[in-house]
């Protein structure tokens, strides 16, 4: 274990300062700082106050980290941070303090994806991953199925929604029965006390002429409203937890139905679920059940290591330096819209900056001084 990679990943695509310490496969801190109360009182999450929670968090979450893993900054044989997708501001805080530590320590530098993390992370609960992986992706932002030859190189889009994402459609199905932000939580919370076959809401894109692998949450939510809006207008009273579990039920049922049929399809015995939908109790319990019926095995992590977190960036980064992956430059930028398909973000083999592993300093008393203050 000790002559494995250990590297710190930060994480900031959305509203979790994420800080996570890997080595190799196994996991030695995993801090997060959220902001999620701040913006639960307008509904949605602000980017303009996630980027300056991240601002406040972001060392103070690093050190804690270190002190939970046992090691110090000098310690790591690389610096992971998300690169993209996300919001462009809170990506940039976590790049540009990954940037940082990693300047001031000369350490590898490497932007990853995401996407590509929340398939990685996996590693540190259930082994390494196997080669190709098919990955459902669920969460506030993304829906989509993945195929993963190698999750450092070659990460394939099978499907992906064409319109909203689950995670957002239970925030919007949660605002409209006036349960708050975020909706996921509290509607599989209610949904376990409702009646799933209550409400006969519709599957999208499940006809025979429909992409098979992608999704559209967009009609049911509208589908939802417009069942309680009639309920209201007539004076009923509202059935909520039976919406919650109607409603529920008739996304789970999609994403398993349609991650299933792309591992039989693609011969792939195997599925792994993540993101922060992901640690939704029906949908485990449904995928379980399905792959089962399938011969498929199902990989899911717990619930912790599902939503947005610093080890998974980290899992990927130290699955980055293992495999020997070039680096990123010094010029790395936050890609709001970084597509699933450029796991990391690499650099000019051979250059001076952190993709050739060396780090060349143009002032380097100033570096001296200043690593000194940091980290002595």
């Amino acid at each position: 274990m000790a002559d494995e990679p250990l590297v710190l990943g930060i994480e900031t695509s959305c509203d979790e300062t994420g800080v996570g310490i890997v080595r190799g496969t196994t996991l030695l801190a995993d801090a997060v700082a959220s902001s999620v109360d701040t913006h639960a009182r307008f509904g949605g999450v602000v980017p303009e106050i996630a980027s300056r929670a991240h601002l406040e968090a972001m060392v103070p979450t690093i050190e804690r980290a270190l002190k939970e893993a046992g090691v110090v900054a000098t310690d790591l044989d690389g610096i992971a941070v998300t690169a993209g997708p996300g919001l462009a501001g809170a990506l940039l805080v976590g790049v540009s303090a990954a940037k940082a530590y990693a300047y001031a320590l000369g350490k590898p530098l490497y932007g990853v994806n995401h996407l590509a993390s929340h398939i990685c992370v996996d590693q540190l609960e259930h082994g390494p991953l196997p080669e190709p992986t098919m990955a459902l992706l669920v969460s506030g932002g993304h829906s989509s199925l993945l195929l993963a030859p190698d999750i450092t190189a070659d990460v394939r889009p099978l499907g992906a929604t064409i319109d909203d994402a689950a995670g957002e459609a239970f925030d919007k199905i949660a605002r409209v029965l006036n349960l708050g932000f975020p909706g996921g939580p509290v509607i599989d919370r209610l949904a376990r006390e409702g009646n799933p076959k209550a409400i006969a809401f519709p599957r999208g894109l499940t006809g025979s002429r429909d992409a098979a692998y992608d999704f559209s949450f967009s009609g049911l939510k509208t589908s939802v409203a417009r069942w309680v809006e009639a309920k209201r207008a007539a004076g009923e009273e509202i059935p909520v937890r039976d919406v919650a579990a109607s409603f529920q039920e008739a996304v789970v049922d999609v994403l398993t139905r349609k991650a299933v049929r792309a591992c039989k399809d693609e011969g792939v015995d195997h599925l792994m679920i993540g993101g922060g939908v992901a640690a939704n109790t029906r949908l485990r319990a449904l995928a379980q059940e399905r792959c089962e019926r399938a011969g498929i095995r199902l990989r899911v992590p717990r619930p912790g290591l599902c939503t947005d977190n610093g080890a998974m960036v980290a899992a990927l980064g130290a699955e980055m330096v293992a495999r020997n992956r070039t680096a990123s430059d010094w010029d790395l930028s936050a890609d709001s819209s970084l597509p699933v398909t450029d796991p990391h973000v690499p650099g000019v083999a051979g250059g001076h900056g952190a993709g050739s592993g060396h780090v060349h300093h143009d002032h380097d008393h100033v570096h001296e001084i200043s690593k000194d203050n940091l980290y002595s």
